[in-house]
Parts: structure tokens; sequence; C-alpha cells
């Protein structure tokens, strides 16, 4: 009994000074999702090097990794599609519906876009056309593109393997289902994803303009003398308010890597080797091969006004930092609404306190407080290395303490007076402790 206790206060002190020692320097190491981002561009519009360049200038989103590959943005109207096409993808061609999309287009300029209904169509045409999914495996397994060969660094790197291990289960070459490269495949390669952006930057008297017009001529139906005039007046003062600036608008389409067990053993057995070795039938296997798809997630949109004299602090800014900051920030708020809606693309935090209960998650994440999240503790096998999620309680956002981590210019000062806000606080139940993982839940 003596030995269990003294054992009970060592493993204890263990995690306790583990959890110290995160909080001393908070790099808290947990698989994280991986994301590629790519602009769709667009035509013309007011301001877009300034739009374009907040965009390129905006930071990476944190709780992903990076997944960068070579391409970065892509021209739509390279990738001409056809009735064929639509077909293809379940996208019926409506003449009528094409008609009044590019009257609307023309009357709000360009807010509601006529080709918004293709644009999965063209997207798929591009991933294939580009083998984009071969690209992202590609990243994943270092591949030289002179050799065609591969390597485990990175996924060793985000996955915490042991790397004497991963080179076990690979030169197993048909025995895949190894618990090593199993987990692998499964926390860290089939969580990929793409996210392609759309932005428009509008002027807001395009559209009050033509609700105003529309506006009058209803009331002109209905109503006559001086209850029209009062009405007209007040059309026209609405006009006024909503007329000044511009919107800025962001479409997103949110794309996942399609990987199996099945596609991962086609690619270790068929198309794998390493620098110790060199095989072009391989390397020309994986160049040509169409195995590696993206499939469709869905789409979410986000718009902001941008102002140039509603706010005093806005006023002693230059235009374009003020478009900058509601160019970032409208990205963001895209951002958050697909993370909301898509449970596969929901990222995990790490707590960065347990006791107050805290996390760097706030309003860029589109929290405001009253959110559920679930606390999961990680646990890894350590004779597989396979890891797993044990939910451990459910936490809830504390209205009023909301850190407010959005985009902010460099010479933004909080309020005099203010409680400077550094991480969100939660609360609900008590044991967390830094490195255990928060997941949003619906309410």
């Amino acid at each position: 009994m003596k030995k269990q206790c003294i054992s009970l206060v060592i493993v204890l002190f263990a995690i306790t000074t583990f959890a110290q020692d995160i909080v001393k320097d908070k790099t808290i190491k947990y698989r994280r999702s991986s994301l590629h981002t790519m602009l769709i561009e667009s035509g013309n519009f007011p301001n877009k090097d300034i739009v374009m360049k907040a965009y390129s200038d905006a930071s990476f989103p944190s709780n992903y990794n990076e997944h960068t590959i070579e391409v970065k943005s892509f021209d739509p109207a390279q990738f001409a599609i056809t009735d064929e096409d639509r077909n293809a993808a379940g996208v019926e061609k409506s003449e009528l519906g094409d008609a009044l999309s590019g009257a609307l287009a023309d009357v709000t300029g360009g807010i509601v876009d006529k080709d918004a209904k293709d644009m999965p169509v063209v997207l798929k045409k591009y991933i294939e056309t580009n083998k984009i999914g071969n690209k992202l495996v590609a990243k994943w397994y270092g591949r030289n593109p002179a050799t065609g060969a591969f390597n485990m660094n990175l996924i060793q790197e985000r996955g915490q393997y042991d790397a004497s291990q991963m080179q076990v289960s690979v030169a197993k070459g048909s025995a895949v289902g190894t618990a090593a490269l199993g987990d692998a495949g499964e926390d860290l390669i089939q969580n990929t994803f793409v996210v392609f952006s759309r932005m428009n930057f509008v002027p807001n008297e395009i559209v009050a303009a033509a609700i105003r017009d529309a506006a009058k001529e209803a009331a002109a139906k209905n109503t006559s003398g001086f209850a029209l005039t009062l009405m007209e007046k007040g059309i026209d003062a609405v006009y006024n308010k909503t007329k000044e600036g511009y919107s800025v608008w962001t479409t997103s389409y949110l794309y996942k890597l399609n990987w199996n067990d099945s596609i991962q053993s086609t690619f270790y057995n068929d198309m794998y080797f390493d620098s110790t070795s060199v095989d072009q039938k391989k390397k020309d296997l994986f160049e040509n091969s169409n195995l590696f798809s993206l499939e469709y997630v869905g789409t979410e949109k986000s718009s902001s006004l941008v102002t140039f004299s509603l706010k005093k602090a806005d006023k002693e800014r230059t235009e374009e930092q003020v478009i900058q900051k509601s160019t970032v920030r409208n990205v963001d708020a895209v951002f958050a609404k697909l993370q909301k809606k898509y449970e596969i693309f929901k990222p995990k935090v790490p707590l960065y306190t347990g006791d107050p209960i805290t996390a760097k998650i706030g309003m860029k994440e589109g929290l405001e407080g009253g959110e559920k999240f679930e606390v999961l503790e990680q646990v890894q096998d350590q004779a597989t290395g396979k890891v797993t999620y044990k939910k451990v309680g459910t936490i809830s956002v504390e209205k009023g303490k909301v850190w407010d981590n959005r985009f902010n210019l460099a010479d933004e000062k909080p309020e005099e007076g203010k409680e400077v806000i550094d991480r969100t606080t939660f609360s609900g139940g008590s044991g967390y402790y830094p490195g255990m993982l928060i997941r949003q839940i619906k309410k």
C-alpha cells in the first residue's frame, strides 16, 4: 500500500511538472488538421490591389498545419466548362436562371455572382487537370520531384512518431495495416483540406441605389399624395445611410483529400520508394495516377462593410488600412463559418491553462460567449504510437471573457479603462490541465 501511494505521488508530481513546463513556454505539441489555401482570381474591381495584398499578407490560420503546395491561385477563366461537365457534376443549366443571374450581377455590381453555380464544377476540373491531390500527397511524403523518391520526415514530425518505428512500418511493404501507418493515415493525411476563396470589393452605392429605386417603384403603386412623399423621404434617408463605402465579399469552397486504407495500400505497394533506390516505373506511376482526389465538402460566404467616416478611429487611418482590416476580418469570418458548419473541419485547440480554464481561441473563430466545447485527452499507445482521444468533460465559453483575437492594425490600442483579455475563459468542471484539447460542439 505504501509503495502504491509513493507511485501515485510520483505520477501526480510528473503531471504537475509537465503542465507547469507547458505553461512556461506555451509550446504545446498536438496533431492538427493540415490546410492549403488558394485564391480564385477575380476580374477587376475597386481597390483590387489593396484587397489582394491584404489577403496574401494575412496570417495563416494558427489551428492548422500549413500544408502549402506550389500553386496558390488560379484563373477560373482558363477552365471553361461545358454542359457535359455540368451534367457529370449534377448541375443543371437554366437559361432563364442564367439570364436572371447575369442581370442581377450587373445591377448589384457583382454581389450576385452569375458564375457561382458553376464554380464547384470549375474547381473540380481545375483540381483534376492539375492533380492537386497528387501534389498534397507529395507534400506529405517529402517527394523529390527529380528522382520521385519519398520520405517520412514530415509525417514523423507532425505525428510525433519515432523515426525507427516508421521506417520499420514502411519496410514491411504490403503490411501497410501496421498501427503506425494506419494511425498516420487516419489522424494526419486523412485530415488534409484545401480552401479556395473568391473575393470581390463592391461599391455600396450601386446596391443601395438599386434597393432605393425598387422601393420607390413599389411605394408608387400602393401610395399617393402626401403619404407617398413621406415614404419617399424615408427611402432616401435609408439610401443616404447605406450608400457610403464598399463591401468586401468572400466565398470559400472547402475540399478534403480522399484517403483510406485502399488508397494507402496502393500508394505504399505500387508507388512508394525512398532515396536509397531509384524506381522509374513507380515514379511515372505516381505522376500519372488519378488515385488521389479531393472531395467537395461545402461552401460559405461572408461580407464586411467598409466605411471611412462612421468611426472616428477609421477617419485617422488611410483608406488602404481600413480596407486591409475589413478584408482580413472577412476572410477570418468565412473560415469560422466553415468550422462551425462542417464537423470534419473543426479544429482541436489546446487548453492554455487548467485553472482557470483558458484557451487561445476567440472572436476570430466566431466566439461570442455561451458556446460549448468538449474536452479531449490524448492517449497514445506506447507500443504502437497510435493516438486516440478520450472525452473527459464539457466546458462553456464565459460571456464577457472572450479574447478579441481578430486582426487589428498595428497602431490600434485597447479602449482606455477596459480590461485587456489575451485568452478566452471557460467554465465547467475541474482537473483539466494545459495540453488537453478542446473542440466545439453544437449547443
